[in-house]
C-alpha cells in the first residue's frame, strides 16, 4: 500500500462540506469536531506532527503552542481578527498567518443592524410575550420602544464595517456621527458622517454602535465613565470584540438605568455562562457570536482559510496574509 505524501494539518473546528472536500485535495486533515474549542492539551497533541493549522478566533496560538509543533508552516486563521494568535512568535519561528479579510463586512454590518433596530423595537420581547400567553388585547403603551428613523447614530470606528453600517443609516435618515483614530474626510461625504470626539459622540447618540478591533488601546474603551456619558434612553452596540466593552461596567449601568438597553453579539468572557448577570435583564439582547453566520460568508470564509492553509503549505505567499516571514 502506498503511503500518503500529503501534508498533514489539524482543523479546529468543523468546516462546510465543500471547504472539508477541498482540503482532502492537498493535504490530510484531522479535526476537531465539536462546537466548543479544543482544550489546550488536546490542541497541542494534535499539532505536534503537523505542518499546517486552520483555527479560530477561539483558539489561543500562542509561542508556546508554535514550540510544540516544529514541523508548522502556515497558520491559517478561518476570521478576520487575530488577537488570539502570537503573530510575533509566528514570524520569528518562520511560519506563515493568514486571515480571512474583507469578506465578512457587508454581513456584520446586516447583524449590527439587525440587533440596533430589535433593541430599539424590543422585538425580542415582544416575541416571548406573544409566546407566554401575555397577548390579550393590541394596547396604546404597550411594549413603547424607540424610533429609529431621524435618530442620532454613533459609530466607533470607521473602518470597512463601520462604513456598511452607515450606508443602511442613511436609507433611514439618520444623523451620523463618527469617532476613529483617523478622521477620513472622503468617507464622511460619502455617507453623510461627522467626526466627531468620542466623549461627544457618547453624549449625543441615541444609538452607539462598536467597530473596533481589540488591542492595548481598545480593551475596556467602553466602562464606567462613558457609559455615564451615554443617553439614559441609548442603546449600545457591540458586534466588535467582546473585551472592549468593560462587562461589569455595562452591568451596573443596565440596572441603574444609566443608558436604555444593550444589544451585544461578542461578549467578555465569551460564552457567558447560562447563570450570568447580563442574560437575566430585560434591556440587554445577547446573540451567540453570529455577526457573520450567513450561509455564503461562512463558506466563503473557510474557503479563504483553505486558499491560505494550500499556499503556506506549498511555499507561496498567503492570498491573505498576516504577516512575511523570511
Amino acid at each position: 500500500m502506498a503511503v500518503s505524501t500529503k501534508p498533514t494539518v489539524y482543523v479546529t473546528r468543523h468546516l462546510p462540506d465543500e471547504a472539508w472536500k477541498r482540503l482532502w485535495e492537498f493535504c490530510r486533515p484531522a479535526s476537531w469536531d465539536f462546537e466548543y474549542s479544543p482544550p489546550s492539551a488536546v490542541l497541542r497533541e494534535n499539532v505536534t506532527d503537523k505542518a499546517g493549522l486552520l483555527c479560530l478566533l477561539t483558539d489561543t496560538i500562542d509561542a508556546e503552542l508554535m514550540d510544540s509543533a516544529p514541523l508548522l508552516r502556515v497558520i491559517s486563521q478561518c476570521a478576520v481578527g487575530y488577537d488570539n494568535i502570537d503573530v510575533p512568535a509566528a514570524t520569528l519561528r518562520g511560519i506563515r498567518v493568514g486571515n480571512t479579510p474583507g469578506v465578512l463586512t457587508e454581513t456584520t454590518a446586516d447583524l449590527a443592524f439587525c440587533l440596533l433596530m430589535a433593541a430599539a423595537r424590543r422585538v425580542v420581547e415582544g416575541a416571548e410575550y406573544v409566546k407566554a400567553g401575555r397577548w390579550q388585547t393590541w394596547g396604546l403603551t404597550l411594549l413603547l420602544g424607540q424610533d429609529v428613523h431621524g435618530a442620532t447614530l454613533g459609530i466607533v470606528g470607521m473602518g470597512r464595517i463601520g462604513a456598511a453600517v452607515a450606508r443602511r443609516a442613511g436609507g433611514f435618515g439618520m444623523r451620523i456621527l463618527y469617532h476613529d483614530r483617523v478622521r477620513k474626510p472622503a468617507l464622511e461625504v460619502q455617507v453623510g458622517a461627522t467626526f466627531v470626539s468620542l466623549d461627544r459622540l457618547l453624549s449625543e447618540a441615541d444609538y452607539v454602535t462598536l467597530h473596533v478591533d481589540l488591542s492595548a488601546s481598545t480593551q475596556g474603551l467602553i466602562g464606567e465613565a462613558e457609559l455615564d456619558l451615554m443617553k439614559p434612553t441609548a442603546i449600545l452596540i457591540n458586534t466588535s470584540r467582546g473585551p472592549v466593552v468593560q462587562t461589569a461596567a455595562l452591568v451596573t449601568a443596565l440596572k441603574s438605568g444609566k443608558i436604555g438597553a444593550a444589544a451585544l453579539d461578542v461578549t467578555d468572557p465569551e460564552p457567558l455562562p447560562g447563570d450570568h448577570e447580563l442574560l437575566g435583564l430585560p434591556n440587554a439582547l445577547v446573540v451567540p457570536h453570529i455577526a457573520s453566520a450567513s450561509s455564503a460568508t461562512r463558506l466563503r470564509m473557510a474557503m479563504m482559510a483553505v486558499e491560505n492553509l494550500e499556499a503556506g503549505l506549498a511555499g507561496r505567499p498567503l492570498p491573505y496574509s498576516v504577516n512575511a516571514p523570511d
